[in-house]
């Protein structure tokens, strides 16, 4: 059976009550990490409801797949199911109150691509291979990829192309941004610990104060990117979390700094690693005091491949018009760890508007946000996307 663009949309619109459902039920109950029991539980049982037989890899990642006619060839779809530790501030009827908050989207990827699953079961008849459909834990700690990647996502059957796409607030709803090349930065998580010996307050001569030397070694990271780098290479370094002592009157044993590492270029991030280790050091020798300083997690440069991107972009077009595609030709700062993929297969990863303040003033906050709202509207474009990509690129290769 043929299809074409106005019957996936059609059928996507049938569908947006159940995507809507879905993602306000995920939207109040998020789980943070890598364990999201009842995240993949309520998953697993719609995959189910559908006649799929999803399997369950690394801690809370599922993989289920869909074939039409047995061609050997495979497109992977992904979404990313965590949330985030924000408290959500919003005023939705369907707000979280446990206080984790999906503030970036993933309830909306996961109902877009449940939403897909039921396209694809729909228009079976019309799948020239295989599509693989991936539910992913802990996007937002940079492991859940590199844990599916492990667990075998890429085999049996081994997908030859991957798609997945986010919510992008402060975007005019519907509107698809498609990078070509590097798109997103890649991001490494650190941390420097730093170890004085604690005192009263009233005789700081008697220890070694490691907030004061926590603080030199913040101004110190500054120079990297002021002095050390070209203006040309884009790096950002931020220190989001800085923490140590519980008393006013007393002078801590340990301060902690945590912060991130951002370049378009996996080399100078390491570079800037190394020069973020030597500075804290020595800084904090030089204090009497000393630090230590660990990678978290990492994710590389995101890679779009230019003629995949190129594909779905029209594909995409087809379904709602050539206004709906715009290209982009400078990837932003923010990472994504389904950059991890990318270098494993020839990948798409595009961004969909969720809303603007001009179309509602409660769009339109930044991401990660605790008063961030999503429209609803463009679920079912999200899915009709996932389904009518997947089936005209098994086709047309």
């Amino acid at each position: 059976m043929g299809i074409d663009a106005k019957m996936i949309l059609r059928s996507a619109e049938q569908l947006k009550s159940e995507m809507i459902e879905d993602r306000r039920e995920i939207h109040r109950h998020p789980e943070v990490g890598n364990c999201l029991p009842n995240t993949k539980k309520y998953v697993k049982d719609r995959l189910v409801g559908m006649g799929y037989e999803p399997v369950e890899i690394c801690e809370s990642g599922l993989v289920a797949t869909i074939t039409g006619e047995d061609t050997g060839r495979c497109i992977l779809l992904r979404a990313d199911m965590d949330g985030l530790k924000v408290t959500d501030r919003t005023e939705l009827a369907f707000k979280s109150e446990n206080g984790n908050m999906h503030a970036c989207g993933h309830d909306m990827h996961t109902a877009m691509l449940l939403g897909a699953a039921r396209l694809l079961r729909e228009y079976q008849s019309a799948i020239k291979g295989t599509v693989k459909l991936v539910f992913q834990p802990d996007e937002e700690g940079f492991t859940g990829a590199k844990a599916m990647l492990e667990a075998g996502v890429l085999k049996n059957p081994t997908p030859q192309a991957g798609l997945a796409f986010h919510v992008n607030s402060g975007t005019p709803s519907g509107l698809v941004l498609c990078g070509r090349g590097t798109f997103m930065a890649g991001c490494t998580l650190f941390r420097i610990t730093v170890k004085g010996v604690g005192c009263h307050g009233a005789m700081p001569e008697t220890g070694v104060d490691p907030i004061n030397i926590a603080a030199h070694i913040y101004l110190a990271l500054q120079e990297i990117t002021a002095r050390e780098i070209p203006a040309k290479k884009p790096a950002v370094v931020t220190i989001g979390k800085f923490s140590g002592g519980k008393a006013p009157n007393i002078i801590p044993q340990e301060v902690v700094i945590e912060g991130t590492i951002r370049t378009f270029d996996r080399d100078l991030s390491a570079e800037i690693f190394r020069r973020i280790a030597a500075i804290s050091k020595s800084t904090a020798e030089a204090f009497r005091g000393a630090a230590s300083v660990e990678e978290l997690a990492s994710v590389p440069p995101l890679l779009n491949d230019p003629q995949l991107v190129d594909r779905m972009a029209g594909y995409t077009a087809e379904l709602f018009g050539e206004k709906s595609v715009y290209p982009v030709d400078e990837g932003g700062m923010g990472s994504e760890d389904f950059a991890a993929y990318t270098y494993e297969l020839p990948c798409a990863y595009l961004l969909i508007g969720a809303g603007t303040k001009e179309e509602d003033s409660l769009y339109g906050e930044p991401m990660h946000n605790e008063k961030v709202v999503f429209n609803e509207e463009i679920l079912s474009k999200g899915a009709a996307i996932h389904a009518y990509c997947a089936i005209k690129w098994l086709d047309n290769e």
